[in-house]
Protein backbone atom coordinates (compact mmCIF):
# COMPACT_ATOMS: atom_id res chain seq x y z
CA UNK A 1 0.00 0.00 0.00
CA UNK A 2 1.25 3.77 -0.91
CA UNK A 3 0.79 5.53 1.71
CA UNK A 4 1.78 10.08 0.72
CA UNK A 5 2.12 13.04 3.39
CA UNK A 6 -0.98 14.69 3.57
CA UNK A 7 0.43 18.02 2.61
CA UNK A 8 -1.66 21.30 3.05
CA UNK A 9 -3.10 22.35 -0.15
CA UNK A 10 -1.25 24.66 -2.76
CA UNK A 11 -2.08 28.05 -2.55
CA UNK A 12 -2.24 30.42 -5.57
CA UNK A 13 0.58 32.56 -6.56
CA UNK A 14 -0.05 36.18 -5.26
CA UNK A 15 0.52 38.80 -7.82
CA UNK A 16 0.89 42.08 -7.05
CA UNK A 17 1.46 43.40 -10.69
CA UNK A 18 -2.21 45.22 -10.94
CA UNK A 19 -1.82 46.80 -7.57
CA UNK A 20 -0.71 49.87 -5.98
CA UNK A 21 -0.90 50.53 -2.78
CA UNK A 22 -2.83 47.74 -0.03
CA UNK A 23 -3.81 49.23 3.17
CA UNK A 24 -4.89 46.96 6.01
CA UNK A 25 -6.73 48.54 9.36
CA UNK A 26 -7.49 45.72 11.99
CA UNK A 27 -7.65 46.06 16.07
CA UNK A 28 -5.93 43.28 17.41
CA UNK A 29 -7.62 43.08 20.42
CA UNK A 30 -11.00 41.98 18.55
CA UNK A 31 -11.98 38.31 17.84
CA UNK A 32 -12.84 39.02 14.24
CA UNK A 33 -9.44 40.00 12.49
CA UNK A 34 -7.58 36.78 11.91
CA UNK A 35 -8.64 36.80 8.39
CA UNK A 36 -7.64 39.90 7.93
CA UNK A 37 -4.15 39.09 9.44
CA UNK A 38 -4.11 35.83 7.75
CA UNK A 39 -4.27 38.23 4.36
CA UNK A 40 -1.70 40.53 5.23
CA UNK A 41 0.89 37.74 5.99
CA UNK A 42 -0.19 36.12 2.39
CA UNK A 43 0.45 39.81 0.65
CA UNK A 44 2.93 41.14 2.88
CA UNK A 45 5.49 38.26 2.31
CA UNK A 46 8.69 38.85 0.43
CA UNK A 47 7.98 36.51 -2.52
CA UNK A 48 4.60 38.22 -3.27
CA UNK A 49 5.77 42.03 -2.41
CA UNK A 50 8.58 41.13 -5.13
CA UNK A 51 6.23 40.52 -7.78
CA UNK A 52 5.52 44.50 -7.52
CA UNK A 53 8.20 46.62 -5.91
CA UNK A 54 6.43 49.61 -6.45
CA UNK A 55 3.32 48.48 -4.30
CA UNK A 56 2.49 50.09 -0.94
CA UNK A 57 1.73 47.33 1.58
CA UNK A 58 0.81 49.20 5.07
CA UNK A 59 -0.56 48.07 8.09
CA UNK A 60 -2.64 50.08 10.40
CA UNK A 61 -2.88 49.11 13.78
CA UNK A 62 -5.46 50.61 16.22
CA UNK A 63 -6.37 50.00 19.17
CA UNK A 64 -10.38 51.71 19.27
CA UNK A 65 -12.52 48.32 18.53
CA UNK A 66 -12.76 49.30 15.15
CA UNK A 67 -14.08 47.07 12.21
CA UNK A 68 -11.33 45.18 10.33
CA UNK A 69 -10.79 46.76 6.88
CA UNK A 70 -8.79 46.02 3.43
CA UNK A 71 -8.22 48.85 1.00
CA UNK A 72 -7.12 47.72 -2.18
CA UNK A 73 -6.07 50.78 -4.57
CA UNK A 74 -5.12 48.96 -8.27
CA UNK A 75 -3.16 51.05 -10.72
CA UNK A 76 -5.97 52.33 -12.88
CA UNK A 77 -7.75 54.27 -9.43
CA UNK A 78 -9.97 51.30 -9.30
CA UNK A 79 -10.64 50.37 -5.28
CA UNK A 80 -11.62 47.30 -3.24
CA UNK A 81 -12.70 47.69 -0.18
CA UNK A 82 -12.88 44.68 1.87
CA UNK A 83 -14.38 44.43 5.43
CA UNK A 84 -12.85 41.55 6.98
CA UNK A 85 -14.96 41.02 10.06
CA UNK A 86 -17.37 38.81 8.19
CA UNK A 87 -15.19 37.06 5.34
CA UNK A 88 -12.25 34.66 5.52
CA UNK A 89 -8.78 35.01 4.30
CA UNK A 90 -9.78 32.58 1.23
CA UNK A 91 -12.97 34.41 0.60
CA UNK A 92 -10.99 37.87 0.45
CA UNK A 93 -7.83 36.48 -1.52
CA UNK A 94 -10.69 35.04 -4.11
CA UNK A 95 -11.82 38.27 -4.63
CA UNK A 96 -8.26 40.25 -4.59
CA UNK A 97 -7.27 37.53 -6.86
CA UNK A 98 -10.07 37.96 -9.29
CA UNK A 99 -9.91 40.81 -9.67
CA UNK A 100 -6.44 40.99 -10.26
CA UNK A 101 -6.46 38.62 -12.70
CA UNK A 102 -8.73 40.50 -15.00
CA UNK A 103 -7.10 43.61 -14.91
CA UNK A 104 -3.90 42.00 -16.05
CA UNK A 105 -6.18 40.36 -18.60
CA UNK A 106 -7.44 43.76 -19.65
CA UNK A 107 -3.91 44.92 -19.64
CA UNK A 108 -2.88 42.54 -22.27
CA UNK A 109 -5.50 41.91 -24.14
CA UNK A 110 -7.10 45.63 -25.04
CA UNK A 111 -4.25 47.82 -23.66
CA UNK A 112 -4.71 50.55 -21.11
CA UNK A 113 -8.26 52.58 -20.78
Amino acid sequence: MFTEKMAAPRKAAVILKAVKKISVQFCPFESNVRSTREFLAMVGSEKVRATNMNCEVTSIVTHDKSEPVVDVTYVDGERLLMKGAKLTSAEMLSAFQSRCTAKDTQTIGGGKK
